[in-house]
This record gives structure tokens, sequence and C-alpha cells, in this order.
């Protein structure tokens, strides 16, 4: 195969030895192309004539070779369940602030004095790993007997501190505390985006779990998903996000790990094969460069275990946006789906999105101001991000 590009102005010659057909999607490093569909270079291919030689020879006619990535085509199942997703983070995250009344009268706050803020992650005290609410408070309690401070390791961001907390006798509940109010593990609503029968490996949310009151992602220290059961609808207006209220069930099929907290979602391992109803069709993947603005469909459960299918519409697509993984904007055009959603709600991230019958992305965020719109991830992003991708074959393409 052999291509050559003028500047902005290309003329692609392509040389097929035998019957090998090839199919291309566009990164800036050069294109990846499976096996066993027609290569479309999504460039336009203007056409060269005599009359722009001339301004070719100013400086347009550079080569260069660019890398061709032959892979394998990616099949995987749909997903559009709704999940229960259940994390327990390293150390407990502090979510609030208490005021104690010693026993003098006076209210304070020994945990703010001692510089500890909401969406702190407290680490280990007096060198001993902290894992549960309950640890914090017998800490507490013995030390404050016992007339000790408590020496506290917190990590904050991506940095680590110090920091000394005298626990204090609150005579409104008749023992030491710290004036915290922390919790060791969270627990929210999602959707299933993929599952990968062959290796089990599943992808849910397209987006990170991120700390209380902050943007750092949840520091995982184990996490697993659940089946889950749509109960009722909240749903959105503008200013004012709806979401899914629904039920975990642990005795469903859906149960797995998460290994993973990322950009672009939470991954794992099921820990048996989904049962999709017994629909588990195998769905190709399209790669992120095939997306296009246009008609699309959603997948999604409104209503106890159901996964039903809703139109939406592609109105943009930024490859260029995998550091926060917002590749996709959507908007909702299912009549059913808006009266009863009023758009994008919580519980719906992860939501396959399904374009040209080939699976796209999945849905991430809604716009506050407008719930009928949001963003999407590219489901390629997700499958690199799980390694689900098989190794590429290189050659070279000169251009």
């Amino acid at each position: 195969m052999r291509g050559k590009k003028r500047g902005l102005l290309d003329n692609i010659f392509l040389f097929l030895s035998g019957t090998l057909i090839i199919y291309g999607f566009l990164f800036s490093s050069g294109w990846h192309v499976a096996v066993s569909e027609p290569l479309k270079l999504n460039i336009p291919v203007p056409i060269y004539c005599n009359n722009i030689i001339a301004q070719l020879r100013q400086g347009f006619n550079d080569h260069q070779e660019s890398p061709v990535n032959i892979v394998p085509q990616v099949r995987v199942v749909p997903g559009g369940q709704s999940i229960g997703v259940l994390l327990r983070s390293q150390g407990v995250i502090v979510v609030g602030h208490s005021i104690i009344q010693d026993q003098s009268g006076n209210k304070v706050n020994p945990a703010g004095d001692a510089g500890i803020s909401i969406g702190d992650v407290i680490l280990k005290i007096n060198g001993e790993d902290v894992k549960s609410e309950g640890q914090v408070r017998d800490l507490a309690a013995r030390a404050g007997a016992s007339g000790q401070a408590l020496d506290l390791e917190v990590k904050r961001g991506g940095d680590i501190f110090y920091t000394k907390i005298n626990p204090v006798y609150c005579t409104e509940t008749s023992r030491y505390r710290i004036g915290l109010l922390i919790k060791d593990s969270a627990a929210g609503l999602g959707t299933l985006t993929f599952y990968e029968p062959e290796s089990r490996i599943y992808g849910a949310l397209g987006h990170v779990i991120t700390d209380v009151g902050s943007t750092e992602p949840f520091d995982l220290s184990e996490g697993k998903i659940i089946g889950a059961s749509v109960q009722a609808i909240h749903p959105g207006k503008r200013g004012l996000p709806g979401e899914k209220i629904g039920i975990f069930q642990d005795d469903k099929q859906i149960n797995g790990t998460i290994s993973r907290n990322t950009k672009l979602g939470i991954f794992g391992n099921l820990q048996k094969p989904l049962d999709n109803n017994g629909n588990n069709m195998l769905m190709t993947v399209a790669p992120a460069s095939q997306i296009h603005e246009g008609t699309a469909e959603i997948l999604t459960v409104l209503k106890d275990e159901q996964v039903e299918k809703f139109s939406v519409e592609i109105m943009k697509i930024n490859l260029k946006a995998v550091q926060d993984g917002k590749g996709i904007i959507i908007k909702i055009t299912d009549p059913r789906l808006l009266e009863q959603t009023g758009g994008i709600i919580q519980g719906m991230s992860g939501s396959p999105i399904i374009q040209d019958g080939s699976l796209v992305g999945a849905v991430t965020h809604v716009f506050v101001n407008d719930p009928t719109r949001g963003y999407g991830v590219p489901v390629e992003w997700m499958l690199r991000e799980a390694e689900i991708f098989p190794m590429e074959k290189n050659i070279k393409m000169a251009s």
C-alpha cells in the first residue's frame, strides 16, 4: 500500500496485493486498520490538477512515511444493564466536620484546628493503616482516655502530610472525638458499557469516580460491581440533574471485581459469563475515527432490569479530547426518554452508544444547563484503557 501526500492536497495511490481488504481509522501518529473491511480515510482528497503545480513547488510537496497498524477487528457484547458500584478506599475519606462541646461548654473542632479538610484521606493513625470508621473511633477513644495525641498521615491530592490531633471528650455523646465525619467506602448506580466474553473483562461508566470534594480519582483499595434494578426516575431539569433510583441485587447475574478506576471508566473482570437475557451477540467496535455526526442509539434501563434502545443524535466529535474522555457530544431525541427522564440523568453513565450497527461510545456527562445534551467517550478509548485491543502489526505508508 502506498500513498502520496502533498501538504493539504492528497493524491492517494493504493496498491493491493491479492484480496486483502482493510479498514482504517485515523490517528495523529498514522492509521490503524483492521482486516476484512474497506479502508476508509477520513481526510479530504482534492483533485490534483496541473495548475497547482506551482503552488506545490513553493513548499507543499513534502513527503513522509506514516505508520499503518493492522489489527484484527474487535467484537464485544454491548451492555446497558444498570449496575451497583461499590468501592472501598485506601484509608478513610473526610466528608465533613463536626463541632464538639467539651467539658467546659466550649464549641471546638480539633480536626479542623489540625488542618484536616473535606476530601482528605487519612491513611494511618499512630503508624497503623486505617481501614474503617470504627477503627478511627476506637483509636480516638483510647488516645483520649490516656491523654495522648493521635499522629495522622494524611493524603491530599497527590501530596502526603502529617499532623497531630488531641481527642476531646464530648459531653453530648459521652466519648472522645476528633470532630470528623468520615467514610471508608462509596457506592453508586451506573451502567455497564461492554463485556468481552473470552477474557471476561468489562468496562463501565466511561469516566473516573472521584473523591468527595475534589477532582482526584477515588483511591481504590478494593471494589466490585453487582446487578441493580431501577425503581424510580427523578427527571432532570435545567440546572438540576436528574437521577435513577435503584436497589442493589447481590444475588443477580452481574458480579465482578473493580481493578481500575480511570479517567475513561472503571474496569475489571466478571466472576462468571454475563447472561444478557439470552442476547449475548457480539457487536463490532467502531474505531473512533469512524464515528460521525448523525443518528445513533443508546442502551439503558428505565424500569427494573429491562435494557431498552433510545434514539439520540451525535452532534460533534472531538478526537483530541482523550485527556478528559469527552470525545463525543450527543443530544437525546427519543420522545419517550425525554418525557420520562428529561434527558441524560445520573445513573446513565456508561450507557452504550450504537451507530450504524457498531458500538461507538458510552454516555458520560450531562450538560447541567441543558439536560437533553451531554458528553460521551469513544469506546475505542475505553478498550485501549482496558488493554483489550490486540497487538498491532506495523507497516509503513508513504505520504
